[in-house]
């Protein structure tokens, strides 16, 4: 909802300034501007981009609007039941919550790891590729709209050149070259506004929670490697609270692996 509030607030902004400098709202609406910057957007990304999904794309934008809500605390808590039955009864005894089709797959997945008495070394290397994968997929979901900011920009000059091929060639009326060639500036308006606006900070907003999730997602790793090799219950409570603790910063490293 945040999100939404300052998207409205950015937009608000810029048709309020045009407003108080005597423009009229009706002189920012051209529907042809605005269907060559936003046709010709979508087909330049889909061409350059491999493989887009239209729903996965769709649910990112719905994620970088409404946020993801981090389980860590939940899981540090939850991994720290783990290493105390696990120290009291042996990691055997983690094989039911192992088979737990509920339990969060990546989770599962390690412990059933554990069970099976792989090390602490090779759980995290196993792991590591799940992340690998995780990240390689949402730094494809980002392409698409940094793609996108990219293009839009250029479809806005596109459809701005277009609009004043238009006017040029049709000069019989010079009373109405001031409307014409302010309707074909529209194009670049919508162009720049919706690649700084909507797209670009729709990829940062997706890579930050990307990097949360990574972080989370190596806490578990270490959580497991840790009940793997029986470890205290308090120093591993301690362990997966520092990655809580330290979230934004581990988050703002984990970004750079996305650009």
């Amino acid at each position: 909802m945040e999100a939404i509030l300052f998207v409205i607030f950015a937009f608000a902004s810029l048709i309020g300034a045009f407003l108080l400098e005597g423009g009229h709202i009706a002189g920012l609406w051209g529907p042809t501007a605005l269907l060559i910057v936003l046709g010709g957007t979508i087909g330049a990304t889909g061409f350059s981009i491999r493989g887009i999904n239209l729903k996965n794309t769709i649910k990112c934008i719905t994620i970088a609007f409404t946020g993801r809500k981090s389980s860590a605390r939940k899981t540090a808590a939850y991994l720290t039941e783990l290493a105390q039955k696990a120290r009291k009864d042996g990691v055997l005894a983690l094989e039911p919550e192992a088979e737990n089709k509920s339990l969060d797959k990546f989770i599962r997945d390690g412990l059933l790891l554990v069970v099976d008495g792989t090390d602490a070394e090779k759980l995290r290397e196993t792991m590591e590729v799940q992340i690998e994968q995780i990240q390689a997929r949402h730094k494809a979901n980002i392409a698409i709209f940094e793609s996108a900011g990219g293009y839009a920009p250029t479809m806005g000059i596109i459809g701005t050149v277009m609009g004043l091929v238009h006017v040029l060639g049709n000069l019989d009326d010079p009373n109405s070259l001031g409307p014409k060639i302010a309707v074909a500036f529209l194009a670049t308006l919508y162009g720049i506004s919706t690649a700084n606006l909507l797209y670009l900070p729709i990829a940062t907003k997706l890579k930050a929670i990307s990097a949360a999730e990574i972080n989370e997602k190596y806490m578990i790793i270490e959580g497991l490697a840790s009940i793997a090799n029986i470890e205290s219950p308090t120093m591993i409570s301690t362990k997966l609270t520092s990655f809580i603790e330290d979230k934004k910063e581990r988050a703002a490293s984990n970004i750079g692996k996305l650009k």
